[in-house]
Order: structure tokens, then C-alpha cells, then sequence
């Protein structure tokens, strides 16, 4: 923005580049982000590049955020790489999120400024292959400008705190060398990055550069927005999987005084899961949302289950149980190493146990919501937190037809996503509604969709249930030498176009340790059937059977007396690279060996077997990074206290050491409560959970005052942080209550069986 003018962000973006004085940066789309990244300087034509950056003639910096941000702090991170790279002053930095960057290109939509998407620890990596190069150019061209007015060498000037700096003291603000620098030609070659012992901004904590609004009230989500005076639209949803309306009264909805119309929708055949709207619907456009909820409410609408309802948890669980134990049934083969029936027979000893995970929602503190301002023959607006602006993208386009310079998706920052705004069917939802509202005291407003928190629950993209068997033997030395595990779990990949051997990507990872430690080693997938929707959830598909193989390995030290510590730092033996064919890989044996000791050591592991309280402690390897917990629990009269917990995590080079940590926090926090006490359950063939009362998400007790984290110092290059706190904290909390109580909680939720078993 400049001055007092608020403009859109595409139009912000124009404006920016044809401002007087102004040097504004971008780089071209890298649809491979291991090519060679173009270089490119904004000029008139701005369109050609995704711009990153300006420098303003007041001395401002704006930098542009191609992600989203739902609170994983994308927004500060991404900014502090550039700003680290071209020297700039952080204090006049102002960060501005760049909604999504489309236009045509040879009949095909050309996005501007490369990937954007949030929520699965992808940003930072990413933005650490491409980013940085933009702000190199930036300095590279300020200090060519600094050069020719000072009458030195580019090569003996710095970038420091918004100035160019020469070896004798002299200094020129980057916004007097502005207008300047926009004249210079680009380089011919990529000009050099800074050498990461010159880093004044990456590595040293930051707070949110939207800190302030938020605790101020002041921050606009997609909740806030309005586009002027819009028809607000809330829907009544089949709430069975399958299901159809069976009847309404919508003369009574539309006798309520504020509603316009009552509107029916369903979900478009053939379409991918999140691409279309989940449900039949019938959506109640009305003046306000007093009036729409009225109206809902007035249909008093019933619906049919249609055939074959869906089943409870407990009816999957037993039909996983029966493929577990029936030979003729051919399971997906994920890993397969050595020959884990000869191990078995020669094992010294085997132990096996069955873990249980229900279904759990994602539960975003802002519910889904969509503005959506159409012109039905030259354009569309949609407003809408987003993990996926080419996703929402692709959804609006088919549904609408139109051009990418007819499309306009702004993405405000959201109110928590964990993988529930990579789905997006309030946004067909709300672009059905649009595209079908004719009566002509509507047709020309805006259109804004809310979903109640009910609806969230009801209607949800849930992490599957799963039930997992897990097989080990064990030689004479107490060594893991056979390891076979089996998983049975409803795919979040069914209808996605994936193949069906390929299922199991979304609920396990073939090289998880301990593949990889055990000589013999096999990992098997059985598919269950449901109609609920389902999706990525925080950490998948890490987090559900990191549940299950941490908890057994603590069984495993147990069964021999040995120190669980101890047990897996033998496990983990000699510092060696492990091969691994998910993102992140190869696993470095000594870099988890390390977050295993230093949260032992923090936690001070050595009271573990003279302690009152118990002690648990688990580890995982999450895209790139390793992450341990350490958790101190004390039984009480009616459950458990949690007294520590500690959090150390590698994720390579930590770009701002602050937001780091309360991502640790904040998904330490979310495994917690997410395994002491939620589930959602399924009977007659519907969700029975509508609220916080029926799902209720942990706020003080039994959760910590406090989660202590530990960084590792590192180089290595930067992965990401939004979801590695979450696989190791349910493992070791119920590794910690087995050591307090010997109450060996193997489903979840845990203080619901903990109660039962105790």
C-alpha cells in the first residue's frame, strides 16, 4: 500500500511497480525448484515475475509473502530471508501477503511467484532454495547504484541495516538509492549470497510481524472480510456419509423476515475429495446471520443415510482385527527387509501388542468461511484462508470458466489450518451458491459463507482411525533383530487419483525408523472401508503410527529391564545416514541420537528409575528434522498431572529462533490434548460431536504450565517446523503414565482408557 490508499493485493502489487523511485524485485515461477533460478527486474513489466520485494523512496521495505499464513509464522520467516539476504532494516520492513499469482500463458494459467502453500513443513525449505536470491539481487543492485555515487568498487561496500556501508564509514540509504538502482541492468549472472557468519536477522528471534494485530483485535482473517454488504449463506448439510435430503420445509425458512432464499446444492460428480462441496446441502441466503440461522433452523430439514451407513470405530477396528488374523487376505507390502519369519524362529523371545487410534477432527479455531464477489461474465472475488492458493484456484476455474486474469484469490491470514484449508469445499460451496443465486435482490452482492462450529465437526476431512499390530524378536542380547508391523486404516488418499498401491502414502512412511535399525523388517497396509472424509491432519502421516512403534519400543525395555534411553540409543548404534526416500532424507543416527540425550538430560533421565513420578520420553524423524519429547506425569485421585514436558528439536539452520519455539509449543500442545482426551465417533451412521463440550480440546489441566524447548544449533540447511512437534509428545506421555502407574495405555484417547483400565 502507499499513503492512505487501500488497494487489493493485485492491484497493491501493480501500483507498487510503477511507483516513482521505487526498486521492486522478483523472481520468476521455479515449478522445479532444483533448476537454476531466473533473475529478473521489475519494470513496467511487472506481470513477468513475481515481485518479492520494494524498496520505497521513504525508506520502507516492502516485502512481498507467497505463502500463506495460518499461524505457522510463514509470514516472519520467509520476510527475514530476504530482508537477511539484501541487508536490510528489519524495523522498516512491512510484510504484505501476495494472495495467489496467476496469469495465462500460452492457453495455460503461468503462476508468478512458484509454489505457495503452507501447513506441511514445506515453506521454509523451500523458500531457503529460491528466496534468498531475491534479496541477493536487491543488495546486488544497491550497491552497484552505491558504487558509481560513491566512486568505489560494488565489491567493497556491504549491506547493513538499509544502508549501503563503505569500508571507510561512508553510508547511503537504500531509499536514496533507489530510483538508481532501478535503472541498473540485471546481472548476467546470480549474484552471491551472504555468507551465513555475516547474518544479522536469520537465527536471531523475531516476534510475528502480526503479533501486535492479533492481540490488538486488529488483524482482518477471511472472517472480517466482506466485500461490501453481502448475502450471508449458512447450510444445512446431510450429515450422513452417502446420504440425501429427505424433506424440507422452505416456505418456512423463507417466511423468516431477512431470508431471501433458500438454495440446494450438491457435491459435483467425479470430482476429487476437496475439490467439490462434501455434502447435499441446502444453503439459507438471508440478510444477516441471525436471520440465516433462523431460517436453517426453520427448514427442520430430515435426510436419508442411503445404503450401507457408516460404520462406528469399533466396527472397523474389529474388521482390521479379522484381516490381521486372516492369511488369504493380501495386505499392501510398504517395506520388506530380510526375512522376518526366520527371525522370528529363532528369536530368544517375541512380544506383540495392538494400538488403537480413533477418528480426530481438525477443529481451527476459525471455522471455514468464503466471500465470494461474481460477475458472472467478467470476473470473480474470493476471499478465503487458504493452505493451497492453487488449489482453491483450481476449483474456482472449473467451476467458473474463467480466465486467470479473471480470477482474483485473496488469502488473509487464517486462523489455524493443520491440514483442514488444504480442503476446499467451502469454497465450492460458496462459488455453487453464487453461481445459482438469480433472484435480482441478490444477484449482484457479495456472497459470504459461514460455518458454525457444529458444521466444522459434522463435516470435517478427518484424520483416519487406525489400528496397528506390532511384532518383535528379540536374540539372546536383547537386540531387536525381527520387527513386523501391521496398519489397517481408511486411506486419506481414496478418490484422489492415486494408485492403490500407493494408499498407504498417507498413513505411513516406508522408511520411518526403526526401518532401516532392524535387520529384518516389514511394514504392511490394510485398507478399511468408510465414507467419512478424510484428509491430512498435523504431522500425517507421521504422527499415527509414530504412536504406535514409540509405545512399543518403550514396551520392548520394559519387557527386558532395560532404560528405554538406553534401549534406543542402542537401537540407533553407530552415527551413520540411513537412506530414506521421503522428503528430508537421508536419517543422520547421531543427530537423533542427539535429541534423544538432550531431552533425557534436560528432563534429568536419571531419576528414571528412582522417581515418584514416571518419566517417557520418544523420538521422530519428520521431514528433514528430528524432534524428541520428554514428558513427567504423577497420577492423581481421578487421572493424571502432567508436570514437565520437554521439547528438543534439529531442524537445521533455525531461521527465527522465536517463532521455532512456539511452533514446538503450540504442536506439543495440540498431540496433548488431541491424545488425552478427543475422538470423534460415528453412530446410526453419523458424527455425534457438535461442540467443544462433546470434543473438548484441553485448556489447563491436566496440560503443562509450560513446555520447555531446546533448539540444536545447526547449518544445515533449514526444514521445516509447523508439524514436528506433534509425533513424539503422544508416545511419551503414554510412556510416561505406563512408568507412573504401569497402566500401559495402548488406545486413544488416553484418559478415557486410562480410566477404564486402572
Amino acid at each position: 500500500m502507499s499513503g492512505e490508499i487501500r488497494l487489493s493485493r493485485r492491484r497493491f502489487l501493480r501500483y507498487a511497480a510503477g511507483t516513482a523511485g521505487a526498486l521492486v524485485i522478483g523472481i520468476g515461477s521455479a515449478e522445479a525448484l532444483d533448476r537454476p533460478t531466473p533473475v529478473a527486474l521489475l519494470g513496467d513489466a511487472w506481470s513477468q515475475v513475481g515481485p518479492y520485494l520494494r524498496v520505497a523512496a521513504d525508506g520502507r521495505i516492502f516485502i512481498g509473502v507467497r505463502d500463506p499464513d495460518n499461524g505457522e509464522g510463514t509470514s516472519t520467516s520467509l520476510a527475514r530471508i530476504i530482508a537477511e539476504e539484501m541487508g536490510a532494516d528489519w524495523n522498516r520492513v512491512v510484510v504484505e501477503p501476495l494472495g495467489l499469482g496467476v496469469e495465462q500463458g500460452n492457453g495455460e494459467p503461468r503462476f508468478l511467484y512458484g509454489r505457495q502453500r503452507s501447513g506441511d513443513g514445506t515453506s521454509i525449505p523451500a523458500a531457503w532454495a529460491d528466496l534468498r536470491q531475491a534479496g541477493a539481487l536487491a543488495r546486488w543492485l544497491l550497491l552497484q547504484a552505491a558504487a558509481r555515487r560513491l566512486g568505489v568498487p560494488a565489491d567493497q561496500l556491504r549491506g547493513e541495516d538499509g544502508m549501503a556501508v563503505a569500508a571507510d564509514g561512508r553510508k547511503i540509504s537504500y531509499a536514496d538509492l533507489a530510483s538508481a538502482a532501478a535503472g541498473i541492468d540485471a546481472p548476467t549472472t546470480l549474484p552471491p549470497l551472504k555468507p551465513a557468519e555475516r547474518y544479522t536477522l536469520i537465527g536471531k528471534p523475531a516476534g510475528d510481524v502480526d503479533a501486535t494485530a492479533v492481540v490488538t483485535g486488529n488483524l482482518r482473517y477471511a472472517l472480517d472480510d466482506s466485500l461490501g454488504n453481502p448475502v450471508i449463506a449458512v447450510l444445512a448439510r446431510c450429515p450422513y456419509p452417502g446420504g440425501s435430503l429427505d424433506t424440507a420445509d422452505r416456505d418456512a425458512a423463507k417466511a423468516i423476515i431477512g431470508v431471501y432464499a433458500v438454495i440446494e446444492i450438491t457435491p459435483e460428480p467425479g470430482q476429487a475429495p476437496g475439490t467439490t462441496a462434501q455434502a447435499p446441502a441446502l444453503a439459507v441466503l438471508a440478510q444477516d446471520t441471525w436471520s440465516a440461522l433462523a431460517g436453517r433452523a426453520a427448514l427442520k430439514a430430515t435426510w436419508k443415510a442411503g445404503d450401507n451407513p457408516e460404520p462406528s470405530a469399533s466396527v472397523l477396528e474389529q474388521k482390521a482385527l479379522e484381516r490381521f488374523g486372516d492369511d488369504a487376505f493380501t495386505p499392501t507390502i510398504v517395506r520388506e527387509d530380510g526375512d522376518i519369519a526366520v527371525a522370528r524362529k529363532k528369536a530368544v523371545r517375541a512380544l506383540e501388542a495392538t494400538y488403537f487410534q480413533p477418528w480426530v477432527a481438525h477443529a481451527t479455531a476459525e471455522t471455514p468461511n468464503c466471500v465470494v464477489r461474481l460477475d458472472p461474465d467478467t470476473s470473480v472475488t474470493v476471499i478465503a484462508a487458504t493452505q493451497s492458493p492453487r488449489q482453491a484456484y483450481a476449483v474456482v476455474q472449473r467451476m467458473t470458466g474463467f480466465r486467470p486474469d479473471q480470477i482474483d484469490i485473496q488469502v488473509p491470514r487464517g486462523g489455524g489450518g493443520f491440514g483442514r484449508r488444504l480442503e476446499h469445499d467451502y469454497i465450492a460451496e460458496a462459488m455453487a451458491i453464487a453461481l445459482a443465486k438469480k433472484d435480482d435482490a441478490i444477484r449482484n452482492r457479495p456472497l459470504k459463507v459461514l460455518w458454525t462450529r457444529d458444521d466444522d465437526l459434522a463435516r470435517d476431512y478427518y484424520r483416519p482411525m487406525a489400528v496397528h499390530r506390532l511384532n518383535a524378536s528379540l536374540d539372546k542380547g536383547k537386540k531387536i533383530v525381527g520387527w513386523h508391523q501391521r496398519m489397517a486404516s481408511p486411506s486419506a488418499l481414496v478418490g484422489r487419483a492415486t494408485p492403490d498401491n500407493r494408499l498407504w502414502q498417507s498413513e505411513l512412511v516406508a522408511d520411518a525408523l526403526p526401518a532401516g535399525l532392524v535387520p529384518n523388517f516389514r511394514s504392511d497396509w490394510y485398507p478399511l472401508d468408510s465414507k467419512l472424509a478424510r484428509g491430512e491432519w498435523r504431522g500425517s502421516p507421521h504422527v499415527t503410527p509414530t504412536f504406535a512403534s514409540e509405545s512399543f519400543i518403550d514396551e520392548l525395555a520394559h519387557a527386558v529391564k532395560a532404560n528405554p534411553l538406553d534401549f534406543r540409543l542402542a537401537m540407533l548404534g553407530d552415527a551413520r545416514q540411513l537412506p530414506y526416500s521421503g522428503r528430508g532424507g537421508p536419517i543422520d543416527t547421531a543427530r537423533m541420537a542427539n535429541v534423544l540425550k538432550l531431552a533425557a538430560d534436560k528432563i534429568d533421565w536419571s531419576r528414571w528409575l528412582r522417581s515418584e513420578n514416571g518419566l517417557g520420553i520418544a523420538c521422530a524423524y519428520v521431514f528433514g528434522a528430528y524432534v524428541a519429547h520428554a514428558i513427567e506425569v504423577a497420577p492423581t485421585t481421578d487421572g493424571i498431572d502432567i508436570h514437565r514436558v520437554v521439547c528438543v528439536a534439529d531442524v537445521g539452520r533455525a531461521i527465527n529462533p522465536l517463532g521455532l519455539e512456539a511452533q514446538l509449543q503450540g504442536a506439543t500442545m495440540d498431540a496433548l490434548s488431541t491424545a488425552l482426551n478427543l475422538a470423534i465417533t460415528i453412530k446410526d451412521g453419523k458424527v455425534q460431536q457438535t461442540g467443544f463440550r462433546d470434543y473438548p480440546i484441553a485448556t489447563t489441566q491436566p496440560l503443562p504450565y509450560e513446555i520447555e524447548t531446546l533448539i540444536v544449533p545447526s547449518t544445515a540447511d533449514p526444514t521445516g517446523a509447523s508439524v514436528i512437534g506433534v509425533p513424539s509428545a503422544a508416545p511419551a506421555l503414554a510412556n510416561a503414565v505406563f512408568r507412573a502407574t504401569a497402566v500401559r495405555v495402548r488406545r486413544l484417547p488416553l484418559l478415557r482408557e486410562f480410566a477404564r483400565l486402572r
